[in-house]
């Protein structure tokens, strides 16, 4: 992407003036633990292992669709399973489907939806290239936070989706997202600029984009955090 596209992106964010990544001051800092981070690209499938990945994204659509594991079931027009590349290097994860997102079947649509695709395009992302979901798959009712026992439910669901994925980087999109994920009350400003772990795959902590709608002054911030993420993502394809 050259400076001048990119430059298109960051302003439909609302960042202004876009400064070089080697001259971004305070540039938040990547952890230094070192587990074992997976880098190296799995085996070529199979032609039994690609039907079998195959069916087993059915299985869990259908099973996901169906789903009667919790009142949310009661209360939705329809689930929201994901969408995206399901060989995805990257994987967004935010906390729950809205008003529009339940209508569409869609993550991140309406306007949130937009400044996340714009978040990604100043990456050199597109939508179809990484995979999007939800730490819950149905609406909570006036998009209040999910329960305990709504999040145990829908567990096992992602749990799934990123062991077929297998991404490399998994971007945790919001407080409550990131929280569930990393099993922490920790408020959000202190989980961002560090680089966590979920089963030994990276987690970057970032703004969610409706948070970023009502405070602009922080899209710099969110630009920092994904600056990180895919300095990140490049040093583990070293």
């Amino acid at each position: 992407m050259d400076d001048a596209q990119r430059l298109q992106y960051l302003q439909a964010m609302g960042i202004d003036v876009w400064v070089p990544r080697d001259a971004v001051a305070e540039q938040p800092p990547v952890a230094q633990q070192q587990p074992d981070v997976p880098g190296a690209a799995p085996a070529e499938q199979q032609p039994e292992d690609v039907e079998a990945v195959q069916q087993a994204w059915r299985q869990l659509e259908q099973e996901v669709a169906g789903c009667q594991l919790c009142p949310l079931a009661e209360t939705r027009t329809q689930t929201v399973f994901g969408t995206g590349n399901r060989n995805a290097d990257w994987m967004l994860i935010g906390e729950a489907p809205g008003q529009s997102e339940d209508q569409q079947g869609k993550p991140f649509v309406g306007k949130a939806g937009l400044l996340l695709t714009e978040m990604l395009r100043a990456l050199g992302l597109s939508r179809e290239e990484v995979f999007i979901a939800n730490i819950l798959k149905c609406r909570p009712p006036n998009n209040r936070d999910p329960r305990a026992e709504e999040v145990a439910a829908c567990q096992p669901y992602l749990q799934r989706q990123i062991a077929l994925i297998r991404p490399k980087i998994i971007l945790a999109v919001g407080r409550i997202a990131a929280q569930q994920l990393l099993k922490t009350d920790t408020p959000l400003g202190r989980l961002r600029g560090t680089v966590h772990y979920l089963d030994k795959i990276p987690v970057v902590v970032v703004y969610h984009p409706a948070y970023l709608l009502r405070s602009p002054l922080e899209k710099r911030k969110a630009w920092n955090d994904l600056q990180m993420a895919d300095r990140l993502y490049r040093e583990l394809q070293d």
